[in-house]
């Protein structure tokens, strides 16, 4: 079996394990040991090329952001965000949906996770929506699509994994997501707006600014970690671990001692938590630098190079990154993280286009997004179903409308680069 042949079999290896709900990391293990095996390569540099992978500086952060999250979704923040929100947009038609997409546009730049961001609001968030005569499908949906912002607005446990794996600056990626995940929320608002006109929603709440005024005092000081951290970020006070360092000092004062949310026995659960995450998450990246360098040395990025020369018939850089973006989507419906799987094996195909880094990294967190809320593995529709107590089915076809809305979103953010490279141009000139 030639080497190219036998990494085509690893990978559909892989997919078949995943697929069967192998666990991810038996599955790539096995997918790297069968590739290895059958190209003849020397073992011993399996163990040394996933050293490499975790030893990444970036990757430090990792774990801090992840137990920063932790503590702040812990922490008390989910009511007084959601309490803002409902003041600021609840006098809009439907507003308790409008409230729903804009609590999680706030909760996602605390968390940065959109499963984070599900747990912490879905909760509050669709029962509220239930209460008020909105469909369970419906709710549930809204609250699983509206949760793919805060992967976009920093701080971003994907954009880290992204920065690990490229190199790339994620003071630049913080930047770049915060216009996309904005104009992402706008749509999903739009959307909403568009639904309630037809089904006849209410709003929600009266327009008060005194109520905007004391919400958002209760609310001010949990938007202070984002805005340090990207602020910190971008004109150098911190490297990357240094602001997760902060982070976690950060939402640890204001869990225990200025919010008084959380208590010791809660402290010990959050930090078990962020441990077993963080392990799980590096082990995988460990993982997925062995599996990539295994099908670099197959030439697999120079065979996905010819198939997209091929299948794309005009010489045109947009459809040449829709087709790694297609790649990508198709993936992530399958893996879960996407980015540390993914991105060693297509990374030499980026830089053999010379695709910017920074531009792209923001269309694969859209496509993390995307693959969240697409069969087979959908976790974000079946989180919030299971919280809504409806079957993923239905939620699945209530999130049409903003399914489509995200993958219109996508194909003008890969047209218009603009959006994601602005603001990180801006602040470097």
């Amino acid at each position: 079996m030639s080497a190219l042949a036998g990494a085509g079999v690893s990978l559909l290896l892989l997919c078949g394990l995943l697929i069967l709900r192998i666990p991810m990391l038996v599955a790539i293990a096995a997918a790297i040991f069968f590739n290895y095996y059958f190209s003849g390569a020397w073992m011993l540099t399996m163990p040394q090329t996933m050293m490499s992978g975790i030893g990444r500086f970036v990757l430090i952060a990792l774990p801090l952001f992840v137990l920063a999250g932790g503590l702040m979704n812990a922490g008390g923040i989910s009511g007084r965000l959601f309490e803002f929100a409902r003041a600021l947009v609840g006098s809009l038609r439907g507003g308790l949906a409008h409230v729903n997409v804009v609590t999680s546009m706030f909760f996602g730049g605390m968390i940065g996770s959109s499963t984070a961001d599900l747990a912490g609001t879905g909760s509050i968030v669709i029962p509220e929506m239930r209460k008020n005569g909105y469909p369970a499908d419906f709710s549930a949906a809204l609250t699983a699509s509206s949760a793919g912002i805060g992967p976009m607005i920093p701080p971003s446990s994907p954009m880290i994994l992204y920065s690990a794996v490229t190199g790339v600056s994620l003071g630049a990626l913080f930047l770049a997501g915060l216009i996309p995940g904005l104009l992402l929320g706008l749509t999903q608002m739009l959307i909403v707006a568009w639904l309630a006109r037809k089904r006849g929603w209410l709003p929600y709440a009266a327009l008060s600014l005194d109520e905007v005024a004391r919400t958002g005092k209760r609310a001010i000081l949990s938007f202070g970690m984002p805005m340090i951290i990207v602020g910190g970020l971008v004109i150098g006070v911190f490297t990357p671990s240094e602001a997760g360092a902060f982070a976690v000092v950060y939402a640890l004062l204001l869990a225990l001692f200025v919010h008084r949310a959380m208590n010791f026995r809660d402290l010990y659960r959050v930090l078990v938590n962020a441990v077993q995450m963080s392990g799980e998450l590096l082990i995988i990246v460990g993982l997925s630098f062995a599996l990539g360098a295994g099908l670099t040395n197959a030439h697999v990025p120079d065979f996905l190079v010819r198939i997209i020369d091929h299948v794309v018939i005009y010489d045109s850089m947009y459809f040449r990154i829709l087709a790694l973006v297609v790649l990508a989507i198709l993936a992530g419906m399958i893996l879960d993280p996407l980015i540390p799987v993914l991105l060693p094996i297509i990374l030499p195909t980026l830089i053999a286009y010379d695709i910017d880094l920074v531009h792209f990294g923001v269309l694969m967190v859209i496509a993390v997004v995307i693959g969240q809320v697409t069969p087979p593995m959908a976790i974000a529709l079946i989180i919030a179903g299971k919280i809504a107590n409806v079957d993923q089915i239905r939620v699945l076809a209530a999130n049409t409308p903003f399914f489509l809305g995200i993958v219109a979103f996508l194909l003008i953010a890969i047209a218009v680069p603009g959006l994601a490279t602005w603001l990180p141009d801006l602040m470097r000139n």
